[in-house]
């Protein structure tokens, strides 16, 4: 009969016209999570109310920390909200809010009879809408509408001023109390109401009003929360006119005391304090990691960017971006905190923000493919008004700036950018392939400073001579003599490379760069690797395709792996709102995803060449009479392997470094034009970068030697 009751008056209030609550769909409109995993939170589906009220939970943030579990990188939200349980929350806010929006709350069944008849009264006599008489289990409703909303018409449709709308709330409200018992509804309440300043939820509003959990707010905070879910905007303390802020507090201080949840004596001494506000603007994005650690921006794109890739979080990029930002999940990266704090500050003593040329790093996890840390001279900003001129003419003609020192382009790699010339490293993919093909280490050739290939090249190639002929030369006559593995690596020899690829087969060793996880995103590179190209492809070995620092820092710890390729991974874990790791057909989706790309013996072999470049002395074979980076194993103080590199006219100068424990790939460029010399005198950066990062991010850590190669694959 009560419910009878209740719809007869509120048929009565709404043919007068008197329809309470505005239409705010056209702000509050979230898209609905559509698609990949479901989105998950504290509170379950409501599978016993009709079609139209069974929706997922309201969206909720997702944290994204460092590897340490507790440094926030970033949050990604649309709705700032994270779900609280009612036992983690003040039971001043609990009070607060009945006491401001439905004083009858434990009393009537979704629908109250008497306040409706009083808002009738009420609004007749003031010729307006002056008081609501909407429960908190029907604003409930509206908020659970609202949020399940598909399109903007539902969105309308559950916030708009019609009777239809407000009976429809009834109905619905009627039947959630049917389901469940107050403190439920109450709890659902306070994580589904919106505060203002984008905080979705109690746990978003003390956030960002106190900076403190919901279980500490006190008495004048929570009611001082509890009056902005009327009007967020009207009474929003944050704002310069904190008058109507603090009369409606007030408010709701005296209906507490009205009834009885504080004495009048407290809600006195309440009511002539002030406001004190401690606020907090939650970072949202990868343009909103903390300014004292900006450079972190460029990890968090590249995890961002491998999200984004990922189908376990939706069945395309607008899915999975939905996902990221509405599923509250708990992150845990693969960032190392101190020892990108520790490469950053090399990378910066050697390049600042200024400098046209990027000098950057990797690190890598060998054995995981997790990434550890992201260095390069650059801001993370989207601000690019002060940035320098551009280097390359066409887009200095249009007024593009250039790339420095704001820019949010992921330099490092992780997208579809693609890179830049990495020279000798890539001789490593010429050795690997001969290695596997059994060709042993000690394969010898008379390497001459120039040396009158097989390949063909192009008229115009300074290279080209007779017959158009690929003739490449050393960059020292010094180098001229019988060459190995060992001795053709530690000195970079480049007519012996030549040879070596010419007998292995250059699209074996352009097949082998694939297997270890380069990508060619330019049309030249997509067409000189193609089938039919690749076995013409003699400047490979000389590294003449671009690449990025992750896929050379993970390419190289596939060897320091023993031979185990690992995809470049940005997390440790991932876990739901509900604290559940997410998984995909089975399989978890943060797990390390690794493959043998090499025999063991292969790997060893390579990585034993690779000490003589160091100066670590190969335990196999002589590293001939000098090398290209001698001064690293003294740096690094540990056995450590690796490889120089640098293009024609030097137009990039890298290294890769490798110890079992960690692999890191260094560069520098300019990133506006690959065409602009970076000189000779600037190869010393990613070598000593590389050096110091492996120092650093190995001290304390036993000394580790890469164990030698078995004779079989040495003569």
């Amino acid at each position: 009969m009560r419910a009878v009751k209740a719809l007869t008056l509120a048929a009565q209030f709404l043919r007068v016209g008197l329809i309470v609550g505005v239409a705010v769909a056209a702000v509050m409109y979230p898209l609905a999570a559509v698609g990949g995993l479901a989105l998950k939170s504290g509170a379950e589906k409501l599978d016993a109310l009709p079609s139209e009220m069974r929706i997922d939970a309201p969206a909720q943030t997702t944290y994204v920390y460092a590897a340490d579990g507790k440094t926030l990188i970033t949050m990604f939200y649309e709705e700032h909200r994270r779900y609280t349980k009612a036992n983690e929350i003040s039971p001043f806010m609990a009070q607060a809010i009945i006491a401001a929006e439905d004083a009858r709350f434990y009393e009537h069944n979704g629908v109250d009879p008497k306040g409706i008849a009083r808002a009738l009264v009420a609004n007749q006599q003031a010729g307006g809408v002056s008081q609501g008489a909407s429960t908190l289990t029907m604003q409930y409703v509206r908020m659970v509408l609202r949020d399940g909303a598909r399109t903007p018409a539902d969105a309308v449709a559950a916030t708009e001023q019609t009777s239809g709308r407000k009976i429809r709330e009834i109905r619905l409200a009627t039947l959630v109390e049917q389901k469940f018992t107050k403190e439920e509804i109450l709890e659902r309440y306070l994580n589904a109401a919106y505060f203002g300043h984008r905080a979705f939820g109690v746990f978003a509003a003390a956030q960002v009003f106190f900076s403190k959990h919901p279980r500490d707010l006190n008495l004048l905070e929570s009611a001082t929360l509890a009056g902005l879910v009327q009007a967020p905007s009207a009474y929003d303390p944050a704002g310069a006119d904190r008058k109507a802020a603090t009369a409606r507090r007030n408010y709701v201080i005296d209906r507490m005391v009205d009834l009885g949840h504080i004495t009048a004596e407290v809600g006195a001494a309440a009511k002539i304090k002030p406001i004190v506000l401690k606020l907090t603007n939650p970072p949202n994005d990868c343009v909103s990691v903390p300014q004292r650690r900006n450079h972190w921006g460029f990890f968090c794109d590249f995890f961002k960017s491998w999200w984004l890739s990922q189908p376990a979080f939706g069945a395309n990029q607008v899915e999975r971006e939905d996902n990221l930002r509405r599923g509250g999940y708990r992150i845990v990266t693969s960032l190392d905190p101190a020892l990108q704090q520790k490469a950053q500050r090399h990378v910066y003593n050697k390049e600042n923000t200024r400098s046209r040329f990027a000098l950057g790093q990797v690190v890598v996890e060998p054995g995981t493919g997790r990434v550890k840390s992201m260095a390069v001279n650059r801001v993370y900003s989207l601000d690019q008004s002060k940035n320098g001129d551009n280097s390359n003419p066409v887009k200095r003609r249009k007024n593009i700036p250039g790339n420095y020192p704001n820019t949010v382009n992921a330099l490092l790699g992780g997208s579809d950018l693609p890179g830049y010339q990495a020279g000798s490293t890539f001789k490593m993919f010429t050795m690997l392939a001969a290695l596997d093909k059994g060709m042993p280490l000690d394969t010898s050739f008379y390497s001459p400073h120039r040396y009158r290939s097989k390949y063909h090249t192009s008229w115009n190639d300074p290279k080209q001579c007779g017959g158009g002929r690929w003739c490449p030369q050393n960059a020292s006559k010094s180098m001229a003599g019988t060459r190995n593995m060992w001795s053709g690596f530690g000195m970079s020899v480049n007519t012996y490379f030549v040879q070596l690829e010419q007998k292995v087969g250059a699209e074996n060793a352009v097949r082998m760069a694939e297997r270890l996880g380069l990508r060619w995103r330019t049309e030249i590179d997509q067409l000189q690797a193609s089938p039919e190209k690749a076995g013409t492809w003699g400047a490979f070995t000389l590294g003449v395709a671009d690449t990025t620092p992750l896929e050379m820092a993970n390419a190289y710890a596939t060897v320091a792996a023993d031979g185990f390729y690992c995809e470049p991974l940005p997390v440790l874990s991932i876990k739901t709102a509900t604290g559940q790791p997410v998984k995909h057909h089975g399989v978890t989706v943060s797990d390390r995803r690794c493959t043998r790309a090499l025999h063991p013996a292969v790997a060893k072999a390579a990585a034993d060449a690779a000490t003589c470049v160091t100066g670590s002395g190969a335990k196999r074979g002589g590293c001939g009479p000098w090398s290209t980076a001698p001064q690293v194993r003294g740096i690094v103080q540990r056995p450590v392997a690796g490889k120089t590199g640098t293009t024609d006219n030097t137009r990039a100068a890298w290294f890769v470094g490798m110890t079992p424990e960690l692999a890191a790939a260094s560069f520098i460029a300019d990133p506006d034009n690959p065409f602009n010399n970076v000189g000779d005198w600037n190869s010393w950066k990613p070598i000593q970068t590389v050096a110091q990062t492996l120092r650093d991010g190995l001290a304390g850590k036993p000394k580790k030697s890469f164990e030698p190669p078995p004779m079989w694959i040495v003569h």
